[in-house]
């Protein structure tokens, strides 16, 4: 990836999951969501990481991955897991 690129996505990442309206923890329980219905293994385990680091309880994990479930049907049950 052009280097560019790579500062570019990072400047985004960061602008998006800035505290603003919603906290980071709720940002990266949204993230969980996004990358299991994705699914996207890194995107799962880099941000059940972050989200950890943010406070969230594994009881608010578990909320984030029913909600999957409800929206993605199968597919989100077999990606949930890897939170």
């Amino acid at each position: 990836m052009n280097p560019a690129t790579a500062s570019a996505f990072k400047g985004l990442h960061a602008a998006a999951l800035a505290p603003a309206a919603l906290d980071l923890k709720t940002k990266e329980l949204i993230a969980i969501a996004c990358g299991v219905s994705r699914l996207c293994d890194g995107c799962i385990v880099h941000h059940t990481r972050a989200a950890k680091a943010a406070g969230a309880t594994l009881a608010e994990i578990q909320d984030t991955l029913d909600v999957c479930v409800l929206m993605g049907g199968g597919p989100a049950t077999i990606y949930g897991k890897k939170a």
